[in-house]
């Protein structure tokens, strides 16, 4: 997923082409009696944290275990930097950061090709329609956190095979001093004086960040949760006309000045600004008021873990007041925003740095995500080929 970008990764964005994983693991996954407590109650099958005999027990299961292994996560990501480093001084849990730059599908192959090994993902980090992917596959355990009522319903799978974490909206980063007038809308990216200057931050095949920026580009043109067709439509004459650059957006590609406009979420843009700012870059974030999309990154735990009991206590720490505090510092509006603000917990200082927006999201059901993903399969490559 730098302000690197990536998740090229993915769906929530990524930027530069990825290597494909090693498919290769060393040692075999841990065996049971490493994740199973006295009374007997195993790990890997734990549904909640009371079902595994408590947060207690399941703390010590997870150092008994001692790391977590994820995949596909830049640290630099809507701060997950700061919640790896959170998460493993709390805990005293090593994390295994692979592949930084990896994209969702990615994760998803390594759980199918490394199922049984060491090296297999403990847990997922999704972008939306992915992770409906992966549930329908088979590939995700049930485990409900703590807080999982207070997920928004809409948010949720209704057998907690997945839930949403953090998210934010599609938007237009700028780097105001190559670009003279900055563009605010869908509209404005087809202008002669964007040629060769507009980017995504990956392939929407592959990446969540990229799917919602052809998503975001349809509902700007004509388009719908229903049809996709016209973000593929706006991606083939902005190649046609010469705007469309395939170079995959990153904080690197920005600076040297080969993408001087991308489109990104939100989160990702307005970190890039602060980290920008010091370089002397101006970086200028927009959400565009005639695409206005907005999609949150999903979690869940791998059904075959190596690490069944640390795979569930990363969850409860990401979906804790603490852990979704972390993810709002990085400018990503966290699943239980609206039950921290009305419990009192909610980091207002950090909210009140968000990018502007109005209204209220709306997002794509799994048929209508599905449907999206199996046009932009068909029509991408011929959208922006030649």
């Amino acid at each position: 997923m730098t302000v690197s970008l990536p998740r090229n990764a993915v769906l929530g964005g990524s930027l530069a082409v990825v290597a494909a994983l090693a498919l290769s693991a060393c040692g075999a996954a841990p065996d049971d009696a490493s994740t199973t407590t006295k009374n007997g109650k195993n790990a890997a099958t734990a549904t909640s944290a009371a079902d595994f005999g408590g947060m207690d027990a399941l703390i010590e299961a997870a150092r008994k275990e001692g790391k977590l292994h994820i995949i596909a996560v830049p640290r630099d990501w809507a701060n997950y930097g700061a919640i790896i480093d959170g998460f493993q001084k709390k805990y005293g849990i090593k994390v295994e950061d692979e592949s930084p730059d990896g994209s969702s599908q990615d994760e998803i192959n390594a759980v199918t090709s490394r199922k049984g090994q060491d090296r297999a993902p403990d847990v997922l980090d999704l972008g939306s329609s992915f992770a409906l992917s992966a549930a329908q596959q088979g590939l995700l355990a049930p485990y409900k956190v703590a807080s999982f009522n207070d997920i928004p319903q809409s948010q949720r799978d209704p057998r907690a095979r997945w839930y949403n974490d953090y998210g934010g909206y599609i938007s237009i980063g700028c780097d105001a001093g190559r670009v003279k007038e900055c563009p605010t809308t869908f509209k404005d990216l087809l202008k002669p004086r964007y040629k060769g200057q507009v980017a995504l931050n990956g392939n929407p095949t592959k990446s969540g960040s990229a799917f919602g920026g052809v998503y975001a580009a349809a509902l700007a043109d004509g388009g719908s949760f229903d049809n996709i067709q016209p973000g593929l439509d706006f991606f083939a004459e902005l190649k046609k006309n010469g705007n469309y650059t395939p170079v995959e957006s990153t904080p690197a590609t920005v600076e040297k000045g080969e993408t001087p406009i991308s489109i990104d979420w939100d989160y990702l843009n307005a970190g890039y600004a602060d980290e920008f700012k010091s370089k002397g870059l101006d970086w200028k974030v927009t959400i565009p008021e005639d695409g206005k999309y907005a999609q949150y990154y999903s979690q869940a735990v791998n059904k075959d873990a190596p690490h069944p009991a640390a795979a569930r206590l990363w969850q409860e720490y990401l979906y804790s007041t603490e852990g979704q505090n972390l993810w709002l510092k990085g400018y990503a509006r966290p699943a239980l925003m609206t039950a921290m603000d009305t419990a009192g917990t909610l980091d207002k200082t950090a909210a009140a740095k968000l990018p502007e927006v109005t209204g209220l999201p709306a997002f794509p059901t799994e048929a209508q995500q599905s449907k999206a993903k199996t046009a932009l399969a068909q029509g991408w490559g011929k959208a922006v080929s030649g």
